[in-house]
């Protein structure tokens, strides 16, 4: 795992350096947009809407847009001289009970690991925790947004679920709700009875994603019967063009120039997950093994560079 964030966990007196982790990862079968007729990744490029300029990633700032339309624009340095004490620092605030909060709050969950010679108060907090029975309030920002967390322990961890704001959550106001409807009682017990048939104890691993079982499946048969493409991408000399994942697209760039992507201890998140993105080598391997079998027939390949230009050219004009 690579961790995400980088501070300190100030619980009184006590500063506890940690690093912050991704608790979970996504498992899902990702797609690329493609063109159906020749398997060829789109790609999107990132114009100006007032003169129709291609602009750079650098040039980008965010932007507030007023009620009356105008915008109010924001650069990285602005954001930086925000004053956000819990940009490094996760300050514990109060200790409640779990039951006493609702899980609608909770948002994502994270790891926290002791660094360096914090190991010593990292184990007397969590071992507090769990002599207490109640997981700590805290306060953290993660990414310029900053969020109320709760801390607790689990398998000997400390482990951080950060949460929505009060004004976050939406108030449910459905019609049902003022009309006077009330269960008959002969169909309370009959639903009781099956409730307590049907409880047991709760083991997330009996449970499966039957969907993703069933695409993977239909991948599978896919690729046995030879359903697969490998399109050859061709080189533009207009590096505008931005791909869907621009992290991945920086990493395949580093690793065609020969080396290893450095590691950093702050990144995106979506960065952090490395399992989800392991696969990628692999398909490349797979392209540039496909692509000595298309020299072969160089009348065939020609046309086929020339019909993206001529795509281009038309757009253009």
């Amino acid at each position: 795992m690579r961790s995400i964030w980088r501070g300190a966990v100030s619980f009184g007196l006590v500063s506890i350096g940690v690093k912050l982790y991704s608790a979970t990862e996504d498992h899902d079968v990702k797609f690329h947009q493609v063109h159906k007729t020749d398997g060829g990744r789109v790609k999107y490029r990132r114009v100006c809407s007032v003169d129709g300029e291609e602009i750079e990633y650098r040039d980008i700032a965010k932007g507030y847009e007023l009620p009356d339309g105008q915008l109010v624009v924001l650069t990285d340095e602005d954001l930086e001289e925000l004053p956000l004490g819990s940009k490094h620092e996760i300050e514990v605030l109060q200790f409640v009970d779990q039951a006493e909060i609702d899980p609608v709050h909770f948002e994502k969950t994270y790891y926290l690991e002791p660094e360096g010679t914090a190991t010593r108060p990292y184990v007397l907090l969590r071992s507090a925790l769990e002599k207490a029975g109640q997981v700590a309030i805290t306060k953290i920002a993660i990414r310029q947004r900053e969020s109320l967390a709760a801390m607790r322990v689990r398998d000997g961890v400390l482990v951080l679920h950060t949460m929505r704001w009060p004004d976050e959550i939406r108030t449910p106001s459905f019609g049902f709700l003022d009309e006077d409807v009330t269960a008959k009682p002969a169909e309370l017990a009959m639903a009781e009875s099956l409730i307590s048939t049907m409880s047991g104890t709760f083991d997330v691993s009996a449970f499966t994603d039957d969907y993703k079982e069933a695409m993977t499946a239909l991948l599978e048969a896919k690729q046995a019967g030879g359903h697969v493409v490998a399109p050859e991408e061709t080189e533009s000399d207009d590096d505008g063009g931005a791909v869907v994942d621009l992290m991945s697209a920086l990493r395949r760039s580093v690793e065609r120039a020969g080396k290893k992507p450095a590691e950093s201890d702050e990144s995106d998140e979506s960065d952090g997950e490395g399992p989800s993105e392991k696969p990628a080598p692999a398909k490349k391997a797979a392209a540039r093994k496909a692509a000595p079998a298309k020299k072969a027939t160089p009348a065939k390949k020609a046309p086929a560079k020339k019909a993206p230009a001529a795509k281009a050219a038309a757009k253009s004009a």
